[in-house]
Parts: structure tokens; C-alpha cells; sequence
């Protein structure tokens, strides 16, 4: 699916209608990870952490977006007690820009420099540890069916799928003889800059922590064991994100061991070498291995399997660690498949000593062996020879892994598509048996439902082929069951996202509503073990939408009464649609809707494509009453529909206290002392913190905003990291020839407006629907203000102006309009000026001869020194001196500089070499030279 810019929107829904007033909600502010640890080195910017030595395109938000020309660094430092630590610094890389071979050149969408159209696009140079937003597959190209989601291994290119990593854990072989003979398979993955981790063990208990450490044995991370995937399972799953530059380069460069430490011993009890393998994208199935003498510890295996694509042959490969050969660099080896203690294949190899991985493929497994795999009834065994033989054995079950099996129903991703803003929404779980369990939520269709069933991808588009069908399970717009019947195949397909749900109704035969089963990448919320996604559906929609997405969320709040969600959407948009909207932010928002008011919204969060994440703190206690009550909707927009597109019903019973802040009516239009997190800080932590700022007496936290004692009505002031940057209010241009300045406003108003504002002062409340709340600077304005915007820690945008809507609460942002000009050399009259203009009437060069330090309109800077306009000169370049072979001239405040051009010679006599150029040597050159150096010096240089 491609990207496209969706809205989320939190909205309250209010079943008894109030004439009272209704409250004022904060914006909630979403956190896009959770928040790092104090003792984690990098650097915060625009809200979010980057690790050290990341680089990043700073994003200003709506309506600014990303500023591709802008390449900002987190650039590693030590203070002065030796701690690493980071700083931000961030440069404009347009000049960086090649110049482009024709002159119709264009700016694509996402991109900082011009290109020619007919020219490929620029290159993106990939990264080893950059990873710039989701990466999504091609689509399959078939007219015969509509499986637009539909993603396959043959899509995936090597490149992609070696972001997935595996370490066998065993006992440390230096220790002998071994204390455990615990084994542990670790598999990871590897998105942007987390990586992704789910450990099986065996054989080992009270587990306290997860350490990553490097060859020499540095601890790079440590992850608590708090709890395992699911109850009663053996896996454990975590993440560790934000990893910095060089955590990564030893990722991709195999030197990062994991291994598990216990309560009962402070040094691992097993560990490995976490290397990159082929063989994950595919493996379906796994076993661990251990020794099959409970008396003999250390060593262990794993294996990993898989199907082909065609036949029902079994891939298998083997990694051994700790197996004894003596002084041999061949270890021969027995491997076998028993069945209940039967040995139904085997087969004899040699491994080598030092890389004990061996790997073979088992052809033409019967019907009976495909059941008796997906069931897990088959064992694989590795026997050694000799008097010291070994043989290590385990369960071949299904992949175990942290990942969510689920699906999103739309009509949009039908076979035949439709539009009846109906959703289905489904999780999936394989249990070791081989067992599949299914829940499905159906809601919105336009009939009755006739039928639910599991399939492949059709061949045809009039021939499905259904594999198993839960219709006798759906009752009341639920189906929940087991398929106890699914073989290896099946389930093989199952895990490699080739099996599809489709939901039959009475006026949609073939299907209303079809998805894809994808596995959802663990993300840390626990909610996806315990409770069943809140199916997202324009029939929700107040009023109900017929629209061919849908969508559902998981949602929870935590023992802090935080807010922690997860939403997947499909079937949103077509590839033109992406094109268009390639830039655009969505808005998350969070209000009121009763039945006889417009509703009021405030931003929660922004996502591209189909799937969104984030935490939010401070919940209004209006907010978590409602969420309670089962009373509030969670809600996703987007551009053709920014009303809402789909929505869903949220109930979380909690007791949680309020954790929120609201404004008070008496508190002044520029007071910004909220902390950035809602709360205000102690003056004891003021003076601890080394951000914090001291300005006119007063401390102020960093990223406070307040309006300064010398100005309180035209200036405000930012603290950033122990600076304090204050700018002044810019007033927007007004259309009306008669401003009025009223006493407690910096900016003048029409007349029309004043006796409207007049009567609002009067009021000793301020009511939501008479003003806005902008996040940008925290500040209230009064309905219809209009202003430059102040987005930390840009400071004032002068090519935007925010109106203030009364009727809806909205902020309104807007780019300038820049007129059009007539002259060919526009320039900025002041560099804060969003617009260019035409310069003034240019003067001789002789009238600006002695204003060299003039920075008027139309002077260039050139290093250190000012140079009017139509000025030329020779620079002066340390420590060559002056460059007397290069001209530099001064039009319209641009600086321009070239190279004297030298043209062939043929010469009679013996040719005279210029400063830049050989020349023929004759007595008019001799005389011009004389007359060059007769001439009076003026402002022209050459």
C-alpha cells in the first residue's frame, strides 16, 4: 500500500446533551517513542531523540512540512566530567546542489535539488544506518483480480530481507566444563533504527535481563525480563531502539553477542553471536536442540525449515555450537526425522569443526509427513559417532516469533472493490499443535453476512480457492474457532502472508470485504495479548461514510494512565492519490461532538501509510471519564474526507486521577510557563538543570515560552538549551484602509472587528468556540486573529500566516502568496522577509564608491567585506591572496564570480604570457597597458 497522509482524531462523544459551556481541552501531545533514558547519549530535537552521529531533515509540521534543503547532525561530544553527550547542528545543503544540464529543470516532491523532467529522478543514497520512513513492497501486476495489499517473497528483494538476523545461544565455550545445558533461539529484525528481538529458550529459568555486548565484552544494552510473548509461552520479546552508528556497524558486521543472564548468577549463563542469515525471510518452521543426556551440558542446535514454493520438499538447515570431533576438521554426522519414535528419514554428512552449519533438503514429503509437520509430530535428531558420541534432539514446531497475526477487511482490497464503509477485523494465533485460532469482528455491511472463509490468492477471477470455511462459526457479526485440519502447507503460506480473509454478504456474493493476513511487527504494547483490536469503519462515521477503507486499533492506558495505541488502516488511496499528497501532514485531534454543537478538535497525531503508534501522557480527566464510559471514538481522516474516514468506539474502564492541565481563564495571551510535558518545574530542579535559562531575573526551563518584562505586549521568548532567543510579534497585513489599534493588542485590527473584540473582553471566561488554542507557541488567540507563526526552535515563520476560525476552535496555516514579479533580479529587501521584491532604481557605481560598508538594498557580502551593487572585483582567497585570473561582480545583491576565459594563441613573434593568459606580444597590447595604468582608480576594479 502506498503512503498517503491520514488524520487520527480522538473524538468525544457526548450521550447527554449539556447547554452548560463546554470544557476547554488541551492538545495531547503524542510521543513517538518512549521516553529515552537519562543516561542515553544524543540529542532531543523538535520533541523527538536521535541518536548520536544520526543525521535528519528537520520537519517544521503543517502547513511547512519537511525542509529538504536542511540537513541537520547530532554531533557526539563529551562534557566535562567525560559523558558522552550530543549536540544539534544543522546546515542548508542547497548550495550543495549540482546545476542541471537543462533549463527547464524541476523540483520533485521530496527532493532539495532542481532535476531535469525527462532525467531520472536523483539517486537516494541508502544508508547502512539511516533508515528515512517505511519501506513498502511493489504491487503484484495482474488485471484478472483486485489483491492490491497483496505481498509475497517474490516481491522482496536480498537487499531487503537482510535486515533479519538469528544467534544460537549456548553455554560460553571458555567455561568447561558448562553450567547449564540451556538453549536459546534469538531472532531479530532489524526497522529504521530498533531492533526488533523474540527468544525461545529451553532449559533454563529465572531469567532477570537480556545483555548486548560487543566482542570485548562492553555492554552495548541491557533489556529486563518482565514478562514472556504470551502466557505460559517460552519466548521473550523486546526491543532495543534508537540504536546509535556504531551499535549498527557492529550489527551488520556480526560483532554484537546477546546473551541471557539469571537471578541466581551475575555473568550470562548462555550466549551467541547474533549473525545475519538467508535463510529467516523464509523459515516456517523451527526447533531447538538440545542433549539428549540430561547428564551432559553445553552445546545445543537449532534448525530452521521451510516448503518450496511448488513441491512439498522440506529445506532444512542446521547450526550446531559445542560439538566434540576431536582433533578432526570433519564431523560426521547422522541426521534423522522420527515420527513417535520412528525413524521415517535420515541421512548421513560431515560438517566442519570451526563452522558447525550444515544444510539439506528432504524431497517429496507424503500427505501423511505435511500433517504430521504443521502438527508438531515430527522430531529431528543429530547424532555424532565415536566413543564420546553426542545426540541432540527437538520438536520441529511451527516459527514461534512476537509478531501479531492479523488482518484489516475493507471493501477497497475486495476482489471485485467496493464502498460500503463496512470493516472486518481479525487476529490469528498458531499454536504449537498446529492448531489455528481465529477472532473476527464484522460491523457496517450493507446484508446479511453469508459467509467468511480462508483463502489463497485466486488463479482466476471467477475460480477461489477457498481452504477452510468459518461461516457455521460467525453469529452476531463474530466468528471465533479453531481449524484443527490445516497441513504444513497451509500454514507455510499462513506465515509468509499468502492466505487472504473474505467476507460474503447477500448483496455482495463473491465478497464486500477482503484482506490479507499480515503479521503486525511486536511494538511493545501488551494490549495485543489481551484484548481484540477496535474495528475502525466509516459506517461509524457521524454521519455514516460509505468509503472502501477500514481499519482497527489496539488501545490501552497503562498503570500511569498513559494512552498507548496502535491503528492499521487499508484500502485508503490509489497511487495518484499518493502523489498528490506526498507532502502533506494530516492532523490528529482530540474534542467534543454533541448533537447540537460543531465539535471541537485538537491535534493527537499525523501517519503516513498504514500504520501508526504512539503514547500519550496527561489525559484530560474529561477524556478519561469518557474513555470509561465507553463514550469516546477513535478516529482517522484524511485528505478527501477530513471529517473522518473511519471511526471506532473506545471502552477502557479505569479509576485514573486526572493527570491533565487546563488554562484558566485569568492567565494573559502570552504565557507560556507550561513545562513541556504539561507541568510546571520546581525552582530546585530549575537550578539543576544544565538546560534551563536565566533571563531577567528569572530561571526558565528549557523549552519554556513567555512573553519578556520589557515587551509583554509585541515580544516573545523561547529558552533553548541555555539561550534565549526572543523575537518580535510580526503583525500580518490587514484588509481594510482603516486599522484600528486597540490597548491590550500588539497587532491592529479593522473596525469592523473592535466592537466584536470589545464585547469579548468584557466576557470573564474564555469560551473554546470564541478562540484557539495554536500548539506552535501554546498560546490562546481570539477568534479571528490572524498572525505570523512561531514554531521552537525555528522562531518566527514570516511565510506563513495562522488564522484563528471562532465557529470550529481551528487553526488555520497557510504559505504567503508571493506576488509575481516584473524584473529579472528580485532580491529581499531584509533576510526575516518571506517575499522578494524588485530592487530599487539602481545607482551609478561612481555615487556608491565610498559606501563600501553599506548593507542597503542591492550590496553583496563577500567574506568580510560589502560591495555595492554592479561592483567588481578580484577575491581574495587566504593564504593564496588576491585571484587575479577570477572576477567577482556584485547584481542585485547576488554575488557572482568567474573565470577570465583564455582563447587560443597564434602568434608571429614570441608569445607574452598575461597574468592568466598568453598573448602575442605587439605595440598596441604594449600601449593599452600603459593606458590601464594611467587610469584613476574608481569603485570599479578589475
Amino acid at each position: 500500500m502506498s503512503g498517503i497522509p491520514i488524520t487520527l482524531l480522538w473524538i468525544l462523544w457526548i450521550m447527554d446533551v449539556d447547554c452548560s459551556r463546554p470544557k476547554a481541552l488541551l492538545p495531547i501531545h503524542p510521543e513517538q517513542e518512549p521516553l529515552q533514558s537519562k543516561t542515553l547519549a544524543g540529542c532531543t530535537f523538535g520533541g523527538k531523540f536521535y541518536s548520536l552521529e544520526d543525521s535528519w531533515h528537520p520537519d517544521l509540521g503543517d502547513p511547512f512540512g519537511i525542509m529538504h534543503c536542511v540537513l541537520c547532525y547530532c554531533e557526539p561530544q563529551r562534557n566535562r566530567r567525560g559523558k558522552p553527550s550530543g549536540k544539534v547542528s544543522c546546515k542548508n545543503i542547497r548550495h550543495d546542489c549540482p546545476s542541471p544540464s537543462c533549463t527547464n529543470a524541476i523540483l520533485l516532491p521530496g527532493h532539495c535539488c532542481k532535476t531535469c523532467p525527462k532525467a531520472p529522478s536523483p539517486p537516494v543514497k541508502k544508508s547502512d544506518f539511516v533508515f528515512d520512513g517505511f519501506e513498502y513492497f511493489p504491487e503484484k501486476d495482474d488485471d484478472l483480480y483486485n489483491d492490491r495489499s497483496y505481498l509475497s517473497s517474490d516481491d522482496v528483494t536480498p537487499e531487503d530481507s537482510r535486515s533479519e538476523y538469528v544467534a544460537l545461544l549456548t553455554a560460553p565455550s571458555h567455561v568447561w566444563p558448562p553450567v547449564t545445558s540451556g538453549v536459546a533461539k534469538a531472532r531479530f529484525n532489524l526497522q529504521r533504527s530498533s531492533l526488533l528481538f523474540s527468544i525461545t529458550v529451553k532449559r533454563i529459568d529465572r531469567l532477570s535481563r537480556i545483555r548486548f555486548s560487543d566482542l570485548d565484552g562492553s555492554v552495548l544494552f541491557e533489556h529486563p525480563v518482565h514478562r514472556m510473548g504470551s502466557p505460559r509461552s517460552d519466548t521473550i520479546c523486546g526491543i532495543w531502539r534508537s540504536l546509535n552508528r556504531s551499535s549498527l556497524r557492529l550489527l551488520r558486521m556480526g560483532h554484537i553477542t546477546v546473551s541471557l543472564v539469571t537471578t541466581t548468577l551475575s555473568e550470562p549463563e548462555i550466549s551467541g553471536k547474533i549473525v545475519r542469515h538467508k535463510a529467516l525471510f523464509s523459515e516456517s518452521f523451527s526447533a531447538l536442540l538440545t542433549q539428549e543426556d540430561s547428564d551432559v551440558t553445553g552445546g545445543g542446535g537449532l534448525a530452521m525449515l521451510t516448503l518450496s514454493d511448488v513441491d512439498d520438499n522440506l529445506h532444512f538447515i542446521l547450526m550446531f555450537r559445542g560439538l566434540r570431533g576431536g582433533e578432526k576438521d570433519q564431523i560426521p554426522i547422522l541426521v534423522q526425522i522420527l515420527h513417535q519414535n520412528h525413524v521415517i528419514r535420515e541421512l548421513y554428512a560431515n560438517i566442519s569443526a570451526q563452522e558447525q552449519d550444515f544444510a539439506e533438503v528432504l524431497p517429496d514429503l507424503s500427505s501423511r509427513e505435511m500433517l504430521w509437520l504443521a502438527q508438531g509430530q515430527l522430531e529431528i535428531a543429530v547424532q555424532t559417532e565415536g566413543r564420546r558420541a553426542q545426540r541432540l534432539s527437538g520438536i520441529i514446531t511451527v516459527r514461534k516469533s512476537c509478531d501479531t497475526l492479523q488482518s484489516v477487511l475493507s471493501g477497497g482490497d475486495a476482489l471485485n472493490p467496493t464502498k460500503t464503509g463496512a470493516v472486518g477485523s481479525a487476529t490469528l494465533t498458531v499454536h504449537e499443535n498446529g492448531t489455528l485460532e481465529y477472532q473476527i469482528q464484522i460491523a457496517g455491511t450493507m446484508s446479511a453476512v453469508t459467509g467468511v472463509t480462508l483463502e489463497t490468492k485466486p488463479r482466476r477471477k471467477t475460480k477461489r480457492n477457498i481452504l477452510h470455511d468459518m461461516s457455521k462459526d460467525c453469529h452476531d457479526g463474530k466468528a471465533w474457532g479453531f481449524w484443527t485440519e490445516a497441513n504444513a502447507r497451509d500454514l507455510h503460506m499462513l506465515l509468509q502472508s499468502e492466505l487472504f480473509l473474505n467476507i460474503a454478504t447477500k448483496d455482495y456474493q463473491e465478497g464486500e470485504l477482503r484482506g490479507q493476513i499480515i503479521p503486525l511487527p511486536y511494538s511493545g504494547l501488551w494490549a495485543r495479548n489481551e484484548q481484540l483490536p477496535v474495528p475502525l469503519a466509516g459506517q461509524f462515521v457521524s454521519p455514516p461514510l460509505r468509503t472502501g477503507s477500514a481499519g482497527h486499533a489496539w488501545v490501552s492506558l497503562d498503570e500511569h494512565c498513559h494512552l498507548h495505541y496502535q491503528i492499521v488502516v487499508t484500502g485508503l488511496g490509489k497511487a495518484e492519490d499518493a502523489a498528490l499528497n506526498a507532502h502533506l501532514h494530516g492532523f490528529a485531534e482530540l474534542g467534543e461532538v454533541g448533537e447540537s454543537s460543531p465539535g471541537h478538535k485538537r491535534v493527537l497525531k499525523g501517519f503516513y501509510g498504514s500504520e501508526a503508534q504512539g503514547s500519550v501522557k496527561d489525559l484530560d480527566l474529561e477524556l478519561l471519564g469518557h474513555l470509561s464510559r465507553g463514550t469516546a471514538f477513535i478516529q482517522v481522516s484524511t485528505k478527501l474526507n477530513p471529517r473522518g474516514e473511519i471511526r471506532g468506539q473506545v471502552h477502557i474502564p479505569n479509576s485514573c486521577e486526572s493527570g491533565g492541565v487546563s488554562l484558566t481563564p485569568e492567565e494573559p495571551e502570552y504565557e507560556y510557563e507550561l513545562y513541556e510535558e504539561g507541568r510546571q518545574r520546581e525552582p530546585e530542579d530549575l537550578r539543576k538543570d544544565p538546560r534551563a535559562c536565566y533571563f531577567e531575573g528569572q530561571l526558565r526551563p528549557h523549552g519554556a515560552r513567555w512573553a519578556p518584562d520589557y515587551d509583554r505586549k509585541c515580544s516573545v521568548c523561547s529558552c533553548q538549551k541555555r539561550t534565549v532567543i526572543c523575537d518580535p510579534i510580526v503583525c500580518p497585513p490587514l484588509n481594510c484602509s482603516q486599522p484600528v489599534h486597540l490597548s491590550d493588542q500588539c497587532c491592529p485590527v479593522c473596525e469592523e472587528k473592535k466592537e466584536m473584540r470589545e464585547v469579548k473582553k468584557q466576557e470573564q471566561t474564555r469560551i473554546p468556540n470564541e478562540g484557539c488554542y495554536f500548539d506552535g507557541d501554546r498560546s490562546w488567540k481570539a477568534a479571528g486573529t490572524r498572525w505570523h507563526p512561531v514554531v521552537p526552535p525555528f522562531g518566527l515563520i514570516k511565510c506563513a500566516i495562522c488564522t484563528c476560525k471562532g465557529t470550529t476552535g481551528e487553526v488555520h496555516c497557510e504559505k504567503v502568496t508571493c506576488p509575481r514579479l516584473t524584473c529579472s533580479n528580485p532580491v529581499r529587501a531584509s533576510p526575516s522577509d518571506c517575499c522578494k521584491q524588485c530592487p530599487v532604481k539602481e545607482h551609478s557605481p561612481l555615487e556608491l564608491a565610498d559606501s563600501m560598508q553599506s548593507d542597503g538594498s542591492g550590496s553583496c557580502k563577500f567574506g568580510r567585506h560589502w560591495y555595492p551593487n554592479n561592483e567588481r572585483w578580484h577575491p581574495t582567497v587566504p593564504p593564496f591572496g588576491e585571484m587575479k585570473c577570477v572576477t567577482c561582480s556584485c547584481t542585485d545583491g547576488i554575488t557572482q564570480c568567474r573565470r577570465q576565459e583564455c582563447t587560443g594563441t597564434s602568434c608571429s613573434t614570441s608569445p607574452k604570457r598575461d597574468k592568466c593568459c598568453t598573448k602575442c606580444k605587439d605595440s598596441s597590447s604594449d600601449e593599452d597597458e600603459k593606458a590601464k595604468s594611467e587610469e584613476p582608480r574608481t569603485g570599479w576594479s578589475f
